[in-house]
């Protein structure tokens, strides 16, 4: 069985919808995930901030532009009477149940049963259509099987079990269809894997049932070595390492949900990246093979703060980095990148949540210097320590650009290297000409 996972774009529209038929009428059993048609998740969440701003009344014509929208998407998908009565009603069904909350007390745990309102609109509405067309699919509710743990991560285990109990109901049906990005939490309310996560349903699921091959779809034709939108003249990637391709989603690469590689890569399931826009194009494979390229890819990642900490009793005091490391602990605070010297280290933070109680704890031991608006361009490829020139090659293109810090010796994969945002631009197409 194949897991095929479509995004926004590709049911972004009735004709989106309909393209995606072919795709998903091959003979072998399949279960397909969808995002929410695109834009949707945007307008859910200005309906949630309106209502948590005390605001219903602009909820309420907010969720009015969204009916209509979908009473459109209705008319324009569906020419059977039944299919048009039920897709009615379904619309009917959902925008009633968005309403209600504009006359209750609004939380984070009522906006995130509004959020998951898209995801269950576009299975839906595209198993009513392939009803019309003849074609035999069932509705797997993923609040049924998908749930994250009290650390709000995924549980393999659980999702494993209950996925087999609800395909097990319906046996031998060539096409499952489920929603990408909402789950249950440990107690049972509706929540979700995150922005991008609806890579990650279809990655766990994959590996939940031991799939035969993960295809994520999406509106561009496989990773590219450089970011498209920045970088004229890009190409696809034929060929990933599970490692090559976490750097690239972790740094930057759109394409691919940064966590959603680790299912795949624990089952050694292979994902394939395709373009529903061009799906004859051959797109991206992942699998433990490695490139096998000098340099494989170039992926950039904004919003970066640099923090410095500097301190005269650092000098042979080893307990000094576990008091550092402690700190951004206990703010549950990833850390991207970091060098060290004797007396002082430098490291950078995508998240800044919580960074005014962490340089308060920090400025307890040490000087601190905070730096912001900074990107981490990643350069992916193989890097192992016999290979002689890579380094020379990467800091040779980069001769124009100032570097605020470098990260090399960490990954057999990615050099990362810290710029000024401004200077991003001018660092991936350097990047481009000079590795490329």
């Amino acid at each position: 069985m194949k897991v095929l996972k479509f995004g926004g774009t590709s049911v972004g529209s009735p004709e989106r919808m309909k393209k995606l038929v072919p795709l998903i009428q091959a003979p072998e059993s399949k279960i397909v995930v969808l995002s929410a048609m695109s834009g949707t998740t945007n307008s859910l969440v200005e309906i949630s901030k309106a209502l948590h701003d005390g605001q219903p009344e602009q909820a309420k014509q907010l969720i009015g532009i969204l009916e209509a929208k979908y009473k459109e998407v209705v008319k324009a998908l569906y020419t059977k009477e039944e299919s048009l009565k039920k897709g009615t009603e379904l619309i009917k069904t959902h925008f009633e149940f968005l309403y209600s909350f504009c006359l209750n007390p609004f939380g984070n745990k009522e906006e995130k049963a509004i959020l998951a309102q898209g995801e269950l609109l576009s299975t839906a509405l595209v198993h009513y259509y392939l009803e019309e067309l003849g074609i035999p699919s069932v509705l797997l509710p993923a609040l049924n099987f998908m749930r994250i743990d009290d650390n709000e991560e995924p549980d393999l285990h659980y999702i494993e079990e209950h996925i087999q109990k609800e395909l097990s109901r319906h046996p031998s049906v060539p096409v499952y269809i489920t929603q990408g990005y909402i789950c249950r939490n440990m107690f049972g309310e509706i929540d979700n894997l995150k922005r991008g996560g609806s890579d990650y349903t279809g990655t766990l699921i994959g590996a939940a049932i031991h799939a035969e091959e993960i295809q994520i779809w999406t509106d561009i034709d496989g990773m590219h070595n450089n970011d498209p939108r920045v970088v004229e003249k890009t190409h696809p990637v034929t060929e990933l390492s599970f490692d090559e391709a976490a750097e690239l989603a972790y740094f930057g690469a759109k394409i691919l949900h940064p966590t959603c590689v680790l299912p795949a890569q624990l089952r050694k399931i292979p994902v394939r990246l395709l373009n529903t826009m061009q799906p004859e194009a051959k797109g991206t494979l992942i699998s433990e093979k490695n490139s096998g390229a000098s340099f494989t890819a170039v992926a950039a990642k904004d919003d970066i703060t640099a923090i410095k900490i500097k301190s005269g009793r650092m000098l042979l005091a080893y307990g000094f980095l576990r008091s550092v490391f402690e700190v951004f602990e206990r703010y549950k605070t990833p850390i991207d990148m970091i060098a060290t010297s004797e007396v002082a280290v430098s490291l950078t933070i995508d998240n800044t949540r919580n960074l005014k109680s962490i340089l308060t704890e920090l400025r307890e031991i040490a000087t601190v210097d905070v730096d912001s608006e900074l990107s981490i361009i990643c350069v992916v490829g193989n890097f192992t320590a016999e290979k002689e020139g890579s380094a020379f090659r990467i800091l040779q293109s980069m001769k124009e650009i100032p570097i605020r810090m470098i990260s090399y010796g960490g990954s057999e994969h990615n050099v990362s290297i810290l710029v000024k945002t401004s200077q991003k631009k001018a660092a991936l197409v350097a990047l481009n000409n000079g590795l490329f």
